[in-house]
């Protein structure tokens, strides 16, 4: 048992949000603990626990810098580079190939 309030599945009070939410509102938990958690059960498991910040605690999210703009930037263009040909496929490659589509399934292999 916990120390933490508990409520049902849509039932938590006015205040409480967790992070997602939070951040739909431009807000960020800022340093705070969790204050409450929801819990939603299920027929054979444990219950799906969300976790709850005050709203009027959060802070607001930190805005963007032109570094990280930048890193970010980079590193989705590093996630189009295909690692086997070295060229930008135009698309993320994807995780389950670990390459561009044209090297996963060279000529040959299509005509077969």
């Amino acid at each position: 048992m916990s120390a933490l309030p508990v409520f049902r599945w849509r039932l938590a009070p006015d205040g409480y949000a967790t992070r997602r939410q939070l951040r739909a509102l431009g807000l960020r938990p800022g340093g705070q603990g969790v204050a409450a958690e929801l819990q939603r059960p299920r027929r054979r498991r444990g219950p799906l626990v969300a976790y709850l910040y005050r709203i009027d605690r959060a802070q607001p999210v930190r805005p963007m810098t032109p570094a990280k703009w930048a890193a970010l930037a980079k590193a989705n263009a590093a996630r189009r580079i295909c690692p086997k040909c070295r060229r930008d496929a135009g698309y993320v490659v994807p995780a389950s190939l670990g390459m561009c589509t044209p090297c996963a399934y060279p000529e040959e292999q299509r005509a077969a």
